[in-house]
């Protein structure tokens, strides 16, 4: 979703530097750890670093993007570019001993080499050991790239014989233009990008009725607990407690709720604050002229602490009503 320069660099500014230095000092290493949540970039900068080393007329440290290799790179059609990927669960010996073959043959070009593991923590152990002895020994020209959202599950002897390439997580502004320009609205963009960082697993967040429930709930209990306890706590038994179905679907509950508490925390001290729930903007500035900071801080500290209760497994049902009492009367927990 990432593809222009321009967009990499505002998604890894840093990343994106310090390759374009390497390159200009000539200083390409023979093998990069790049490590990055899901949707940080990592496919798309490394075609961008390969296109930089395999460009035949690069310019202030940017590939041409018209030259021959440049295109063959787009493409997927470079001979001397290889891509390797899980086979089922794990990345097996065979690829790596087939990828290890083909880095050592006379290429059909001169020129350097290179390959791309995918989801690099995949490789069995015999995988890892096999390519291990590779990276000890390179072959000439010859440089990989490891793509990983796990970098501790590498062996660390792998880890110790390559780059590491840290990816920053995407900046929020930017998640929520890209979730935009897939459909979404700057409502549910804004509150999804507060529960994940990536944009793939943001779209499916706002596709999926569970969600979608679980933020009108929460949104409805905001604004009823204020006023009626026993309002909010029909809310609660109707509409929270029979879509519970996961640990990690109470938890999801919680933390939009905190989120909206947050919102109008930060609402009352700059009213033109960003918020999780945009479209709840005029609704929060009420709520916030009429509480005071320690009462808001009081009602997050008690969202928190039921957060907490659920991992020691305390009855859901009185959890909950508990919860909407301290809510109601911002007091903590004792």
């Amino acid at each position: 979703m990432f593809e222009t320069i321009d967009e990499l660099m505002k998604l890894q500014p840093i990343v994106m530097k310090q390759l374009q230095m390497i390159f200009e000092k000539g200083r390409i290493a023979h093998a990069y750890i790049f490590e990055g949540e899901k949707g940080t970039g990592k496919k798309e900068v490394a075609k961008f670093f390969i296109k930089l080393m395999l460009c035949l007329n690069p310019s202030k440290n940017v590939p041409c993007e018209t030259c021959r290799n440049c295109k063959r790179v787009e493409s997927g059609n470079h001979p001397n570019i290889l891509h390797i990927e899980p086979d089922g669960q794990f990345i097996k010996v065979e690829q790596i001993r087939d990828l290890i073959s083909n880095m050592t043959r006379t290429g059909i070009e001169e020129g350097r080499k290179i390959y791309v593991i995918h989801q690099a923590d995949k490789m069995n152990i015999a995988a890892s050991n096999t390519l291990l002895k590779f990276l000890e020994e390179p072959d000439g020209q010859v440089t990989a790239i490891l793509l990983t959202e796990q970098y501790q599950s590498i062996l660390p002897t792998i880890q110790s014989r390559c780059q590491h390439i840290k990816f920053s997580s995407i900046p929020k502004d930017l998640l929520i233009q890209q979730l935009q320009q897939q459909g979404l609205t700057f409502s549910m963009a804004s509150t999804v990008s507060q529960v994940t960082n990536s944009v793939e697993k943001g779209l499916a967040l706002a596709q999926d009725e569970q969600f979608a429930l679980a933020r009108k709930t929460v949104l409805k209990l905001v604004e009823t607990v204020r006023k009626n306890v026993n309002e909010a706590l029909l809310i609660v038994y109707d509409e929270w407690l029979p879509n519970l179905k996961e640990k990690s679907d109470f938890e999801l509950r919680l933390d939009l709720l905190l989120l909206a508490y947050r919102d109008i925390v930060a609402i009352k001290a700059n009213p033109e604050s960003a918020c999780t729930y945009p479209d709840m903007m005029d609704r929060w500035k009420e709520i916030a002229l009429t509480s005071t900071f320690e009462q808001l801080s009081n009602q997050m500290q008690a969202i928190l602490q039921a957060r907490q209760n659920v991992g020691r497994n305390m009855n859901r049902t009185l959890l909950l009503e508990q919860l909407m009492l301290k809510l109601q009367e911002g007091y903590s927990f004792v």
